[in-house]
């Protein structure tokens, strides 16, 4: 397939960046020193990152509100946000005498914050195999917000799906007991081999993503750039993902999710990604245009002619099993 006729992918470097220290939190929560310590808590912080520019040239979404678009995992929830009032701004004193302060932290600001803190509680909770409930989670919450709670766990929700893969759901005829659902079958929740890792669905739904977007396959190099833009890089283990390389070229080409192959008469050799039988079983080109649009908050026929193909591929799923 000639490279020119794909859709470039534009991911700018500082919106993918992923962090384990979780020095940020401080002040999301003022646990009292007299309660133990929850296990979580010394977890990574998890969470994203927003940006504004388009994903595509040639298929740019028309911007909607002032919400910026989310793309990859850092460690707060959207600290840069471009509504007004988020943070504000205070002039140094030019006194020697006193420090100077340059930004006020905002409720705002530690209420995504506190909803990173959620994110961490409730992917410990799973991976323990323990029940996700309201009272739980609102005993990790500053009392000063809990009435907050509905904008945090929505919040805390919203960042699970985008870089787990997975749906907060409440569990029915449980008051206010929740569940995480994967969006794909991957073995052991997602996280491929049992007990270990974090689930690796969110990722893989990316892949699928820009797959899709480049025109049902993807070089090498354009994986790897998008990958970089992640901060996931070739040789590098990464604290959620572990060796990128095998789990893409390896493990996810073994469960049949991803296709990796030489691109043909190609010489010297380069090799390509496309999406593997089982990607086309628990998934489709619409389902994925959806996660995609979702997290770049547009919508799916902003990308008007994979759009259009995801229709199509809907109508002929429709039609297969009549």
């Amino acid at each position: 397939m000639p490279q020119s006729k794909k859709n470039k992918l534009h991911i700018p470097e500082k919106s993918c960046h992923v962090q384990r220290d979780p020095q940020g939190l401080k002040e999301a929560q003022a646990t009292s020193s007299k309660k133990k310590k929850s296990p979580f808590l010394s977890s990574p912080p998890l969470g994203i990152i927003r940006h504004t520019k388009s994903i595509s040239r040639s298929q740019s979404p028309p911007k909607r509100s002032q919400r910026a678009c989310p793309t990859t995992m850092s460690t707060d929830v959207s600290t840069p946000r471009s509504d007004k009032g988020a943070t504000c701004n205070v002039k140094k004193k030019q006194h020697s005498s006193q420090a100077p302060m340059s930004i006020i932290q905002t409720p705002r600001d530690v209420l995504t914050k506190t909803a990173s803190m959620l994110v961490n509680f409730i992917i410990h909770m799973y991976k323990m195999k323990k029940p996700i409930s309201k009272e739980d989670m609102l005993k990790i919450i500053n009392k000063k917000y809990k009435h907050h709670f509905v904008e945090i766990l929505r919040k805390a929700s919203f960042n699970i799906e985008v870089v787990f893969g997975m749906d907060l759901k409440e569990v029915e005829g449980r008051n206010h007991s929740y569940t995480l659902v994967s969006k794909m079958n991957l073995p052991y929740n997602g996280m491929l081999s049992h007990g270990r890792g974090f689930p690796k669905t969110g990722l893989l739904m990316n892949l699928l993503g820009v797959i899709f977007i480049k025109g049902n396959s993807a070089t090498e190099e354009e994986i790897w750039e998008f990958l970089n833009k992640m901060r996931i890089y070739d040789g590098k283990r990464h604290f959620l993902f572990g060796e990128p390389r095998k789990l893409i070229t390896k493990d996810l080409v073994r469960l049949k999710y991803l296709e990796y192959r030489q691109v043909p008469d190609s010489d010297p050799p380069h090799y390509e990604f496309l999406w593997g039988p089982r990607a086309y079983a628990e998934t489709s080109k619409m389902k994925v245009l959806e996660f995609w649009a979702k997290i770049n908050d547009t919508v799916p026929s902003a990308f008007q002619s994979r759009y259009e193909e995801a229709l199509r591929d809907e109508q002929e799923r429709v039609y297969a099993t009549n």
